[in-house]
């Protein structure tokens, strides 16, 4: 007993000595101003190395895994906050409804048009790779198929019945919602009476700020968490786990890339005329978080300070459609990864596709990326009602599950940058997009150089 003991608090102390040097590296390169990106990278590289050592020679990697958890933990604190405040402030400042409205159209249109190309993309890609070839079709014992959520369900979870107890369990659509109402409020009523509302947006434009900065000392600690989320998962997994549904992995990512690089730089390129190779530098920290985080919730509050400082959209239109995108942009879990699944468990049951169920598939997957709009896992609801729609079975789902979290990773970060890409496009449409200063701009405006 005492030897087991001993021998846990020996595993658990290299991992935890291995942890504090690697962070004791990066805040020295942090005090030397070492750009934020470098950092990033840097950490990305060392967690990865140190987790297939920890996995290798069966180290507690528990201690790693508490600080990945921290970071992900204050990251989620700011989720409500700046929801309700970033989103008030930024309709308040409308000068009426209608241009809510236009806003709004633009944004969920470029939405659903994104997550279609990406349905697309995952669907020829999978085509092309056949990641199902050679596997038998074996379901885990632990896989538990999950319930898809009526209609009435999903309604009523989007509505919001206690605005405290929704943020409470965080539930962000209806909290959204709830500021929606109130920002809407604020027009109707500073229209008639503009000296009523005007202390109510002077309270929400210095919370705006203060938010701001918090999330500054947050974004700060980025590289250490990358390092401990990236060093955790693979310990957890190590590579022999993930060998056998290699293929798989490779079709996901590729189709990642490919929407990503072609579909995400074209529009950047060809809609709002921006250098596609600069916009993805300046994107980086949202990218990096939102790829070891696997939250598109947590990245929300450093991809507000990416759209607005780096690729300087305006805080009215950033604040409107990066909150929505969190919630409902879903190019990677709605487009890419239910095509993939799904023609990955066709092959694995051998049952035939054709043209008409690839047309379902595609339709199903943009309206299923609506339907699943605040609900919890929506990657597996997703490919669930795709799967459903196209008659295959959903037991399929538990082949891919030892790969699942890998795969998660590279997923949200898409949805993230599709987000992201939105706001620019919205800006630039609208006349809110800073081009000037976007162009003029070399340093990092983000102010996260200091440890």
């Amino acid at each position: 007993m005492k030897n087991n003991l001993w021998t846990a608090l020996q595993t658990n102390w290299v991992s935890l000595v291995v942890s504090i040097i690697i962070i004791g590296v990066l805040f020295v390169l942090a005090r030397k101003r070492v750009g934020f990106g470098t950092r990033v990278m840097l950490a990305l590289g060392l967690g990865l190395v140190a987790g297939i050592i920890f996995n290798s020679f069966k180290l507690d990697y528990k201690s790693v895994s508490t600080i990945g958890t921290i970071y992900v933990n204050l990251i989620k604190m700011l989720v409500m906050p700046l929801v309700f405040v970033l989103v008030i402030n930024s309709i308040a400042q409308l000068s009426s409804i209608g241009q809510l409205r236009k806003i709004g159209i633009k944004t969920i249109s470029w939405f659903l048009l994104t997550t279609g190309i990406a349905a697309i993309i995952g669907l020829i890609v999978a085509l092309i790779i056949d990641p199902g070839a050679g596997i038998e079709a074996a379901v885990p014992k632990d896989y538990k198929p999950r319930d898809i959520p009526t209609f009435s369900q999903v309604i009523l979870e989007l509505v919001p019945s206690n605005p405290i107890s929704d943020a409470a369990a965080g539930k962000v659509v209806p909290v959204l919602i709830f500021a929606i109402f109130v920002a809407v409020a604020i027009i109707h009523v500073g229209s008639k009476k503009p000296d009523v509302v005007e202390p109510v947006k002077t309270l929400i434009q210095s919370l705006t700020q203060i938010l701001h900065q918090v999330v500054k000392y947050v974004i700060r600690l980025t590289p250490y968490g990358v390092y401990a989320l990236v060093g955790s998962m693979a310990a957890r997994y190590g590579l022999e786990t993930l060998a056998p549904l290699a293929k798989i992995i490779t079709a996901s990512y590729v189709a990642l890339i490919i929407h990503f690089v072609v579909v995400f730089g074209g529009l950047v390129w060809l809609v709002a005329k921006v250098n596609p190779i600069k916009f993805f530098r300046k994107a980086y920290p949202t990218v990096a978080v939102a790829f070891t985080t696997r939250s598109s919730y947590a990245t929300l509050p450093v991809n507000l300070e990416v759209i607005t400082k780096r690729l300087r959209v305006s805080p009215r239109i950033a604040s409107f459609v990066a909150p929505l995108g969190a919630t409902m942009n879903f190019n990677g879990c709605g487009g890419i990864w239910p095509a993939i699944v799904a023609i990955f468990v066709a092959k694995v049951y051998n049952i035939q596709l054709g043209l008409s169920e690839y047309i379902v598939l595609i339709l199903v997957a943009v309206i299923s990326s609506i339907g699943v709009a605040g609900v919890p896992g929506p990657a597996t609801i997703s490919t669930t009602v795709v799967l459903t729609a196209l008659g295959l079975p959903i037991e399929g789902m538990g082949l891919v599950i030892a790969v699942e979290s890998v795969i998660d990773m590279g997923r949200t970060a898409v949805n993230a940058t599709g987000t992201t890409v939105t706001s620019l496009l919205v800006a630039n449409a609208e006349g809110e997009f800073d081009r000037e200063a976007f162009d003029r701009d070399e340093e990092d405006p983000l102010d996260v150089s200091v440890a």
